[in-house]
């Protein structure tokens, strides 16, 4: 069984923040469960005081974040999460295969492409990503997790292709977070930085098989699952 009945409200928060250098713009995701909250993707160093003031806003305080949960372990995506652990005395939750890149800071520490020193040294100096930031995760998580215990009534899914430890978390209601899989900065489409395409095509195939109403990407705005497959049939 993919879901527990529950019935849990499910209310979807979009967070956007900026990138540093005027590098585009990133979303994290605020879920109201009815029972807390629970916070998908932190955004970079650089969009802190936004998400701090976007989860006050949002009546989230210390003690009701029941988990922060990371898609993949980009710099832009993790940045906060060790601040947030500490202030609302939390969790944080991913896949294991990215979790080097949040204990090490090593945005390529799970992934084929762009392993030369130059690149390894300039990425964490244009995103901030030093060792105070850095973290171990809680916990981890994989395909077909369910995480209603944390009063999210959703699994993870698997999605490998931007990086070897990428998940989505398909919601009972049909939406999907897909993490950095699939954007929509000028339509939606599969990501421009992809690590494994072979990787990609098949997470990409395994989402066509779900039965997914809306997609809310890392970067962009939120798309109808449907739309977007009759544009790449």
């Amino acid at each position: 069984m993919l879901f527990r009945e529950e019935n849990l409200p499910q209310e979807i928060k979009s967070i956007v923040t900026n990138l540093p250098f005027r590098m585009g713009n990133v979303n994290c995701y605020l879920v109201s469960t009815g029972q807390g909250f629970v916070l998908i993707d932190t955004g970079s160093l650089s969009g802190e005081a936004v998400l701090d003031k976007e989860l006050e806003r949002a009546g989230c305080q210390p003690g009701e974040l029941n988990l922060i949960l990371l898609t993949h372990g980009d710099f832009d995506h993790i940045g906060n999460a060790a601040h947030l652990r500490e202030k609302f005395h939390t969790r944080i939750a991913m896949h294991k295969a990215d979790s080097v890149m949040a204990e090490n800071g090593d945005m390529f520490g799970s992934r084929q492409k762009a392993n030369n020193i130059l690149t390894k040294k300039l990425v964490p100096f244009f995103f901030g990503f030093n060792k105070k930031h850095r973290f171990s995760p809680d916990l981890f998580v994989d395909e077909g997790d369910n995480l209603v215990d944390f009063g999210l009534e959703a699994k993870v899914l698997h999605l490998p292709g931007h990086s070897k430890g990428s998940i989505g978390v398909l919601m009972a209601s049909g939406d999907l977070f897909c993490g950095d899989l699939l954007e929509s900065s000028k339509r939606p489409s599969l990501n421009s930085l992809i690590d494994d395409l072979e990787d990609a095509k098949n997470s990409l195939e395994k989402l066509k098989s779900l039965d997914i109403k809306m997609v809310y990407p890392g970067h962009g705005k939120p798309f109808e699952m449907a739309s977007f497959l009759k544009s790449v049939s």
